[in-house]
């Protein structure tokens, strides 16, 4: 039986997950977002083991997430989701009205089943298409 913990992390601890997932063709530093030290940073532990990270940051009544990643050996099985469930629980918490994020197009089917809806046309970062997304609280 898998031991799974949610857990407030500092933003160095998300780093090495963000680099490896989201873009590891990039230097370390690259992963790395301005406001790092003001956010909000949660981490999902199997087994005492960090596998998935999310990263969230006030914007007005909004709260954005940025740099959610999972390990891709550990994808697939629900952690991602219970991490981001975590996480709109936080930001409701906080009173925050809704949620928002620049989500890549491939991923919009995983968050549309959490109720995101896309607010922007597509957009490209690097080479990767994206969309703005956001949530009702």
């Amino acid at each position: 039986m898998n031991s799974i913990e949610i857990q407030k992390v500092n933003a160095g601890e998300t780093l090495s997950i963000r680099h490896l997932v989201l873009w590891p063709g990039k230097s370390a530093d690259f992963v790395k977002v301005p406001e790092d030290e003001l956010g909000f940073h949660f981490g999902l532990y199997v087994n005492a083991r960090l596998v998935s990270v999310i990263s969230l940051f006030a914007d007005g009544a909004s709260m954005r997430f940025r740099k959610f990643a999972t390990l891709p050996q550990f994808q697939g099985k629900g952690l991602g989701s219970q991490l981001l469930e975590h996480s709109i629980e936080f930001a409701r918490q906080k009173q925050f009205q809704r949620m928002w994020c620049d989500a890549r197009t491939d991923a919009f089917g995983f968050y549309e089943r959490f109720g995101f809806s896309k607010f922007s046309e597509a957009f490209f970062k690097e080479d990767i298409e994206y969309y703005r997304i956001e949530k009702v609280l």
